[in-house]
């Protein structure tokens, strides 16, 4: 479950970083940026979906502060 994670986060950040770079190669011409953007919404949102159903389902749990 680390690994799917830890997979998701790079995913958000490389569509981050591409959304950026196609705002400052496009300037505005194109919806590659909106794309982008949208895709990292996306990849947020299922991301947060799966934590909370691999809670519910017992496969991760809260260890608490220490």
């Amino acid at each position: 479950m680390k690994i799917l994670v830890a997979i998701a986060f790079l995913l958000i950040i490389g569509s981050l970083g591409s959304a950026l770079f196609f705002l400052m190669r496009d300037k505005g011409k194109s919806n590659r940026t909106v794309q982008a953007l949208a895709m990292r919404v996306g990849l947020s949102i299922t991301l947060f979906l799966l934590l909370l159903g691999a809670y519910k389902m017992g496969w991760i749990a809260p260890t608490g502060l220490r």
